[in-house]
């Protein structure tokens, strides 16, 4: 099932900077697309990268309110102020930085939906809470929903399957197609009570024709590789095959990995890797292999890199090094300032059998409840 990959990628990626103290560091994309180059990934004969382009005003508004790209403008021009409660500062060139991110993510639709590629990733893209008329959570422009857009009025795709395993709740494109039944929404995260945005709960099912076809798993912090691999498999490979999308999208932030710095979830490549081998498969099962993956969180620049690097080698069945070029090790550490990981894979932390058996329990609620509340999950 190897078909070509079309990454998606500049350097100018390095714009979007809400500055040095700021936990969204953009030198983890730079790291990412050069691990990628360092492990042999883009000498394979199925790999490309592709320049993006900016979304333009139009694009952007098949999501976003008129009155706040007016607002984004006049702050990228000052650089002053913050779009959100203050998680999201204004810089100068802010409106264009993040023109550029959605364009990627429509780069990468683009590629995919001409068949020019049967999969595509944006490793920039994934700014999953941004709102139809405001910034959140470090998102200023959603690009996964107005991808969702995009495909809808330039492609007339009737289903469209978004899956978010970032460990925030992907509340800005969940709500903004709340009622859209042409979108299957599957949001596996850290359970809101314990982060932001707080919201994702199991009974947040999706309203009118569109009820049960927005499916949250929340997530107990701490929730490790077995836990979260189980309630995966009894959910996605089902749902996808019942609602048979036209394409998959994949948004892959990295915190929910373990050890990350804003989130508390355990996670390693080993999850992901299936994840992506998952997605991939049931993408060549009902959808002709259309899949686009989006970047989206992570701030443990390291594994942001190894994790992002592997996912994009799971979906061309390339077979990278166990070991890290020392090349990449002495850029890591020079831009990071940290000792570079060695090895390709990562390891989460031991967890106490306590620990383990009450994730397994509340696994096992999880499951219940889901089933009882979304019918494509019922039988």
């Amino acid at each position: 099932m190897t078909q070509p990959l079309g990454i998606v990628y500049s350097d100018a990626f390095q714009q979007y900077d809400f500055g040095p103290t700021h936990p969204l560091k953009p030198t983890r994309l730079k790291l990412t697309f050069e691990l990628m180059r360092a492990v042999g990934l883009f000498s394979d004969a199925n790999v490309r990268v592709v320049e993006p382009r900016q979304a333009t005003r139009d694009e952007l508004l098949l999501f976003h309110e008129e009155d706040y790209l007016n607002l984004v403008k006049r702050v990228s021009q000052s650089g002053t102020g913050y779009l959100d409660m203050g998680d999201t500062p204004a810089f100068k060139g802010c409106y264009e930085a993040s023109a550029l991110g959605a364009g990627a993510s429509l780069t990468a639709v683009d590629l995919v939906m001409s068949g020019k590629v049967t999969h595509a990733m944006n490793i920039a893209g994934g700014l999953h809470h941004a709102h139809p008329g405001r910034a959140s959570g470090f998102c200023i422009f959603n690009d996964p929903a107005i991808s969702i857009a995009y495909l809808k009025k330039k492609y007339s795709v009737e289903r469209i399957l978004y899956l978010d395993v970032d460990a925030h709740h992907g509340d800005g494109v969940m709500y903004g197609f709340y009622s859209d039944p042409g979108v299957l929404d599957i949001d596996f995260h850290e359970d809101g009570r314990h982060l932001f945005p707080g919201t994702g709960f199991i009974q947040e099912v999706g309203e009118g024709e569109a009820s049960g076809l927005k499916i949250n798993v929340p997530l107990s912090p701490f929730t490790n590789d077995e836990t979260y691999l189980k309630l995966f498999r009894e959910v996605v490979p089902m749902a996808v095959r019942k609602y048979r999308p036209q394409i998959l999208l994949l948004q892959c932030g990295v915190d929910s990995h373990a050890n990350d710095l804003l989130a508390h979830l355990q996670i390693t490549t080993k999850s992901y890797c299936e994840i992506t081998s998952t997605l991939h498969e049931l993408a060549h099962e009902v959808a002709d292999g259309r899949l686009v993956v989006f970047g989206g969180g992570g701030y443990n620049i390291a594994n942001v890199a190894r994790t992002w690097a592997l996912v994009a080698s799971t979906l061309v069945d390339y077979h990278p090094p166990q070991f890290i070029p020392a090349s990449w090790q002495k850029l890591f550490e020079a831009l990071v300032g940290e000792k570079a990981p060695d090895r390709l894979e990562s390891e989460g932390e031991a967890r106490s059998e306590l620990s383990q058996n009450i994730t397994a329990r509340e696994a096992t609620h999880i499951m219940q409840e889901l089933k009882r509340l979304i019918p494509l999950l019922a039988g």
